[in-house]
């Protein structure tokens, strides 16, 4: 069987939600460390441009974004728990508030001096430089209203609080095992704690000994790859079928983007559409074809311009 392949860097919180994930269900899988900003000229080949981290690869099928990982991680994993659509409306409300609201009222509370040199010793200053520079022309363009400091505390508090709550009466947020709820929780805490070294969990005991046990999931035996053995892989082999499409438009040449931010459109050919994922068939001249997939939830779908 294939083991899947993925596009990652050490310090991405959303690649460390998917490593947490690939640890969980003991899957083997290989890793391609890329760099923490564009260019990126191995996902330019291999997703026609699409810019957000992380990134997985299965043959010549192509998986963006953390919940089109997840459905992937899932379905080779036997593990339906890690897919938000398949889970109650309250348990998807939770993912949603935490991917995004949460996610950036943690980057907010995160910054500082200490999380600058950190990343300055990981990398370097002249890429701290430009990853900063990059991450601000992001947020320029991003249709997502970010919150002062002071707000970022307050949604922090309430989510933490909810969280230790809940905490207190089970081991994982929504019963007796884990589901993609508490990935989507562990993946914020992460930066704030393991990165950015803040103090949040002595607040909430229940929390920090929920954190122990997503940390002790790890990630598995991750072995290396270079970009280059990764592209050949997607060369050599066919994108799986697909069936069944809901759009109108299938067939026809589209773009597909994230409607928040990093909202870079990739352009190809739809050819499944589902009230859940969309596939974009891609060409590219080094590589051939290869389908994208993506969910439908935070993505828009345009008819490309000719």
């Amino acid at each position: 069987m294939q083991e899947l392949i993925l596009y990652h860097y050490p310090l991405s919180p959303f690649s460390e939600k998917i490593r947490a994930m690939l640890g969980y269900t003991g899957l083997a899988w290989h890793s391609v460390i890329v760099r923490e900003m564009p260019p990126r000229p191995e996902l330019a080949t291999l997703a026609g441009g699409y810019r957000r981290i992380p990134v997985a690869q299965l043959g010549a099928d192509v998986f963006c974004d953390t919940r089109s990982v997840a459905r992937e991680i899932a379905r080779l994993g036997n593990a339906p728990e890690l897919v938000v659509e398949h889970q109650s409306e309250q348990i998807q409300a939770f993912v949603a508030e935490a991917d995004q609201a949460v996610f950036l009222a943690s980057l907010i509370t995160a910054g500082g001096p200490g999380v600058l040199w950190k990343m300055i010793r990981q990398t370097s200053l002249v890429d701290t430089w430009q990853f900063l520079r990059d991450r601000a022309g992001i947020a320029r363009l991003a249709k997502v209203k970010a919150d002062s400091p002071w707000q970022a505390k307050q949604r922090l508090d309430n989510h933490h609080a909810l969280m230790n709550d809940r905490l207190q009466q089970q081991p994982f947020l929504f019963g007796d095992t884990p589901c993609i709820a508490d990935f989507s929780a562990y993946h914020s805490l992460w930066f704030l704690c393991d990165f950015a070294g803040k103090p949040v969990l002595r607040k909430w005991p229940a929390v920090a000994e929920w954190f122990g046990r997503m940390r002790a999931f790890g990630h598995g035996q991750p072995e290396p790859m270079t970009s280059d053995d990764a592209l050949a892989l997607a060369k050599a082999a066919t994108p799986r079928p697909v069936d069944g499409c809901d759009e109108a438009r299938c067939g026809d040449t589209v773009t597909v983007a994230p409607s928040d931010y990093g909202r870079n459109p990739v352009t190809g050919r739809l050819c499944h559409a589902d009230g859940n994922t969309l596939v974009v068939a891609h060409d590219d001249p080094g590589i051939g074809t290869v389908h994208l997939h993506f969910p439908r939830h935070g993505f828009d779908l345009r008819a490309a311009v000719q």
